[in-house]
């Protein structure tokens, strides 16, 4: 099954093509959040593989405030690829979480709070990793084909280099400063799945007190004279956001608003979702009717097997 990610990312996709036609209007809504971000805090040092880093720094702002985070997608994608490497991945699984509850597999963060900020970075790192697998055709491109059978968690810890490190260190205080205070009170679940999952995989990373957050860890920008980057807002960002709203068929997570968090920029902008539909469709948008005929074309999708 593909995913949402990939068909929003894949211009000739019918979800690609939909959402395009649908919400055309994205480009003010790119040029605010550009000024209001201002430049980059965080950047990336040399040897930082920033595809992995951005789902790594996920996981990690994803504990910062659920303590309670589900594990079984690592270990999807563990079995997927069959990586000779999953005894230390599931030593990892194991080490972090707590007894399996109705079929999940969650984690245990209180067993592990005297642990380092390097220990957290490195483990979060190894979890990326893992996480790919899920995503990716094949695995022979990750580094977790520098492993065998008969490595430890010490060897899956010691993938992340020193650059990649600090700068998993860094992107995780700033978040803690700048995203956890602006947060609303409510229930929260991370890494969430929704009604259409069932037709193109999706899984999203933050929902608290009806507030929908996508993590985005890019650099921004061309460099400018000085170095620094002006954040990016592209319109598959928005289409992923809006997307999610959308397979939220039942509306079982009450979504009101949705928000970008730019992990390199410390920044948070939100919208209503009423109001996010309506501007990037140029009109008034019903959101039940919206999530109605976003179903059909996932179904349609489905049962063509176009993913």
């Amino acid at each position: 099954m593909s995913s949402m990610t990939h068909e929003i990312r894949s211009p000739k996709s019918t979800v690609a093509r939909w959402m395009a036609s649908t919400f055309p209007q994205y480009k003010p809504i790119q040029s605010e959040f550009r000024v209001s971000a201002g430049s980059s805090k965080v950047r990336p040092g040399s040897g930082v593989s920033l595809g992995t880093q951005g789902t790594a720094i996920d996981w990690w702002i994803r504990m910062l405030i659920d303590p309670a985070i589900d594990l079984r997608l690592p270990i999807l994608g563990m079995r997927r690829q069959n990586v000779a490497c999953q005894t230390a991945g599931m030593e990892l699984i194991k080490l972090l979480a707590g007894p399996a509850t109705d079929g999940r597999v969650i984690m245990n963060a209180a067993s592990h709070e005297n642990r380092d900020s390097e220990w957290w970075a490195r483990t979060c790192y190894a979890l990326a990793l893992l996480t790919e697998l899920v995503r990716i055709s094949t695995a022979t491109g990750s580094r977790l084909m520098q492993l065998d059978r008969r490595s430890s968690v010490d060897d899956l810890l010691k993938l992340a280099n020193e650059d990649e490190v600090l700068d998993l260190i860094a992107l995780h205080d700033l978040a803690k400063d700048k995203l956890i205070p602006q947060l609303p009170a409510g229930p929260v679940v991370t890494g969430m799945t929704f009604d259409g999952s069932k037709h193109l995989h999706a899984d999203g990373d933050l929902i608290a007190g009806g507030l929908l957050v996508d993590f985005k860890a890019g650099q921004g920008g061309k460099p400018r004279a000085d170095g620094t980057r002006a954040a990016q807002l592209t319109p598959q960002d928005l289409y992923q956001l809006l997307g999610y709203t959308l397979m939220d068929y039942s509306d079982r997570y009450e979504i009101r608003a949705v928000g970008i968090y730019a992990a390199r920029f410390g920044y948070l902008s939100t919208w209503s979702v009423d109001s996010l539909l309506d501007a990037m469709a140029g009109h008034q948008v019903e959101l039940a009717a919206a999530r109605r005929e976003f179903a059909e074309v996932l179904r349609d999708g489905f049962d063509n097997g176009l993913w």
